[in-house]
């Protein structure tokens, strides 16, 4: 499997990450909150989630990115970050939903407000409707660690 991820400088910021493993494949795209842990050498439980359900679904390629950029696998620390978008985040995010043959938003309950914010160019940016893995009670995106291994994406509406 290639292996490769975009991070700033400084390490605090992931701005992009991709998997593949059949480079003539297609390309599902999950957009989800914050990276954690995962690079261009290591995945994460979450990533290895969204690769099982991209084997799963067809696609011969991954590409990962977030609302935020800031590297941290805690929420409240995201909360607490006074930049946690990343100065280049909104770049990839647009970059990634050309390049994307299937769109999942997966941000989970807590990018309710830069979800809001960001979904109009989101929409306008992707070339494939957005899909999602279910949505909460209150209409959030579930993230891929809480759904079921055999979950299909349904349309996302917000």
């Amino acid at each position: 499997m290639r292996r490769g991820a975009t991070i700033d400088p400084s390490g605090r910021y992931r701005y992009r990450l991709w998997r593949t493993w059949d480079a003539a494949g297609t390309r599902v795209l999950f957009v989800m909150l914050n990276p954690s842990t995962a690079d261009h050498r290591q995945d994460d439980p979450t990533i290895r989630r969204c690769i099982g359900f991209a084997r799963a679904w067809g696609h011969g390629r991954l590409a990962v990115v977030n609302l935020f950029a800031l590297r941290t696998p805690s929420v409240a620390e995201l909360r607490r970050a006074r930049a946690p978008v990343g100065p280049d985040n909104q770049r990839h995010l647009r970059a990634s939903l050309r390049a994307a043959d299937r769109v999942i938003a997966a941000w989970g309950v807590h990018g309710a407000a830069r979800a809001g914010e960001l979904l109009p160019a989101l929409a306008e940016a992707a070339r494939a409707p957005l899909e999602c893995l279910g949505t909460t009670r209150d209409g959030h995106p579930r993230h891929p660690l809480y759904v079921r291994a055999d979950v299909r994406p349904i349309r996302f509406v917000w």
